[in-house]
């Protein structure tokens, strides 16, 4: 086996023992779309890896956010692996997902897998402006991220539109998101408190810091950003699974409760809903309001 074969859906479905359902939600989610030529669709050897994550996350409750980030984390590190997939096995602890292979384990969220693209182009383009407004910086941040491989030139892009404009909502918010992904989860913090000072009554700032800070293990600050986001957006999904995953964490069950059932009642046919109904099925019965 090579990481040029191909696999069509139905390949895919019997190796993996993936269902069409899960197959057409996660490529609706972009997580791990299939490939097409001529109209015909398949997926590739890394693209088996990538369902395999997948499949394993999401039935460990991973929350959408994360999941993504890991996915496209792992796609990076083996673009180049020309290994069979039985040499490759997906580990995740429910949060982390870490890829072993020949006994050496490599994770891709913490940068420990070998990059090799070049972005030089991007960067040079980023250190010869100078003179440019915060617009025209932030302009070239978006670009260095539609470029996919050139964080570090979009973060010095957006740092330069903040230091023009040290509240633009949207740039501490995307800076915050680029540290997130590369693991840094100071750094996210500090731009999404950042932009939760700018911008108090902003959801997205507020979910953001929330899922940041219980990763950081600050799951009371965590759960009381991620209340506030929910109030002010009912229908942010991941704010809501999120809170709900704390609140099971620190035992609060009528609240996890509340959160599980309304996260169900909005996104029913997702593989997170399937974990949320787990998690109701598993809590015990409180007849107490939460504080």
């Amino acid at each position: 086996m090579s990481t040029t074969d191909r696999f069509s859906r139905e390949e895919v479905q019997r190796i993996l023992e993936l269902t069409p359902k899960q197959l057409d939600y996660w490529d609706r989610l972009r997580l791990v779309p299939s490939r097409k030529e001529q109209g015909n669709c398949f997926y590739d050897f890394r693209d088996l890896i990538g369902l395999r994550t997948v499949k394993q996350l999401t039935e460990n409750g991973v929350s959408a956010n994360r999941l993504g980030r890991a996915v496209a984390a792992l796609r990076e590190g083996i673009s180049h692996v020309q290994a069979p997939l039985t040499e490759l096995r997906v580990v995740s602890d429910g949060k982390d997902v870490v890829v072993e292979r020949n006994g050496a384990r490599l994770e891709p969220l913490s940068g420990q897998f070998v990059l090799n693209f070049d972005t030089r182009e991007l960067g040079e383009k980023v250190r010869v402006m100078t003179g440019h407004s915060a617009d025209e910086w932030f302009a070239t941040a978006l670009e260095c991220e539609t470029a996919s491989q050139a964080s570090d030139d979009a973060i010095n892009a957006y740092e330069e539109t903040l230091r023009m404009e040290p509240e633009r909502i949207e740039a501490l918010i995307n800076c915050g998101t680029l540290y997130y992904e590369q693991g840094n989860l100071e750094k996210a913090s500090e731009y999404f408190q950042r932009a939760v000072d700018s911008d108090p009554q902003n959801a997205l700032a507020h979910a953001n810091l929330g899922s940041v800070l219980e990763e950081a293990g600050d799951v009371m600050e965590a759960r009381r950003h991620l209340r506030f986001a929910v109030r002010l957006d009912p229908r942010n999904l991941d704010a809501l699974y999120n809170l709900a995953l704390v609140c099971d964490r620190i035992s609060a069950h009528a609240e996890a409760r509340e959160y599980w059932l309304n996260y169900v009642k909005l996104d029913p046919n997702s593989p997170w809903s399937d974990y949320a109904r787990q998690r109701l099925a598993s809590l015990p019965s409180v007849r107490s309001a939460y504080s």
